[in-house]
């Protein structure tokens, strides 16, 4: 049987903790909490699970505090949850299958991870995660001749599922640190680039947008048909319709257009439109944000947002037709694709996966 040490990292978790040990602890043979300056009870909390307890002095680097929880670990593999994931009862059974029969070649296990409320990164229910590490790896030696070292690790992709129940996002939060990072360095990694672009659209204020405004205007500069770019113009084009700039949304619209648009251009378009009472406009970007294009960063915005987009244009056309005492043959038309995009809307679901 595998031996495991949890390492988690936690800052002010009172309202979470509890719940998450209580999933996992008697699965682990070590819990290593690595605090990073909480002011509420979740030490406290914390040491009803374990005496290994550590502070560390929060620098804005996640990567930093969780190498220090995994430098404290003793055991073959290490677990890193967050607080605010839980293991129910069938992935509890699940785990322990796993631990009982893991094989010592593997190095590094995925699990499910899924999140049902405040998803602000995700564009899927669920979707594998590395959450099982081997804490010492071996190096083997590959090929009959022209031998070279493995360098990939071993991955075991298991059927575990992790429940993410968040109780509030945390933008502002991650916001923070890729200014910092921008600041900094006056770069940002393709992922971290990718990432705070995504939880922009997701959840970020106007504000938000602002502070992001000198990055993404550089990388858009850069090359606005590169990938970097027309995430870069997703982000600077929802930007400027906030802004009521109707001239620089078409700038980053247009260009855009140069290429196979993206499903986000598409929505802020119907927006723009619609914010200008065009709704017929309006509908047609709103369309072929649902049916024409593909998204790059955020899929609800060629699902819910613009399907909600439409509904809200066709209720807008629909009521001063109403209020005629004549006849009226698009009043029925309205009606009926009403109808059809409320039910579209209805059923609108994320992807599985």
């Amino acid at each position: 049987m595998a031996t495991i040490s949890l390492c988690m990292i936690v800052k002010n978790e009172e309202q979470v903790l509890a719940r998450c040990l209580d999933s996992v602890a008697d699965l682990m043979d070590e819990i290593i909490i690595v605090d990073t300056g909480s002011t509420d009870r979740t030490k406290e909390i914390a040491a009803r699970y374990t005496d290994q307890i550590y502070d560390f002095t929060w620098i804005g680097d996640f990567s930093a505090a969780r190498n220090f929880s995994f430098s404290k670990a003793t055991m073959e593999y290490i677990y890193a949850p967050d607080a605010d994931e839980v293991l129910d009862a069938e992935n509890r059974v699940r785990f322990r299958e796993l631990k009982n029969c893991l094989l010592p070649e593997i190095e590094i296990v995925q699990m499910w991870y899924v999140t049902e409320a405040f998803n602000t990164v995700m564009n899927v229910k669920r979707e594998l995660r590395p959450k099982l590490f081997k804490r010492f790896r071996t190096f083997t030696w590959i090929d009959p001749v022209h031998e070279t070292v493995r360098l990939d690790p071993v991955v075991f992709d298991s059927d575990i599922e992790i429940q993410h129940k968040p109780l509030a996002v945390h933008g502002g939060r991650d916001f923070e640190i890729c200014e910092r990072i921008y600041a900094r360095d006056g770069v940002l990694s393709p992922k971290l680039r990718k990432m705070y672009a995504k939880e922009l659209l997701k959840c970020g204020e106007l504000t938000d947008f602002e502070r992001a405004c000198g990055f993404f205007t550089g990388e858009w500069e850069k090359n606005p048909m590169a990938e970097a770019g027309r995430e870069a113009a997703c982000v600077l084009a929802h930007l400027a319709r906030l802004q009521g700039n109707g001239a620089e949304l078409m700038k980053y619209a247009l260009r855009d257009m140069l290429d196979t648009p993206c499903a986000e251009i598409c929505y802020e378009l119907g927006c723009y439109y619609k914010d200008s009472m065009d709704y017929d406009e309006a509908i047609v970007w709103y369309q072929n944000a649902v049916s024409e294009t593909e998204c790059i960063l955020d899929v609800e915005a060629g699902g819910r947002k613009s399907l909600q987009g439409i509904v809200d244009c066709y209720e807008a056309l629909l009521a001063p037709e109403k209020k005629s005492a004549q006849p009226n043959e698009i009043v029925e038309v309205y009606e009926q694709q009403l109808a059809t995009y409320r039910e579209a809307l209805a059923n609108w679901q994320l992807p599985e996966q």
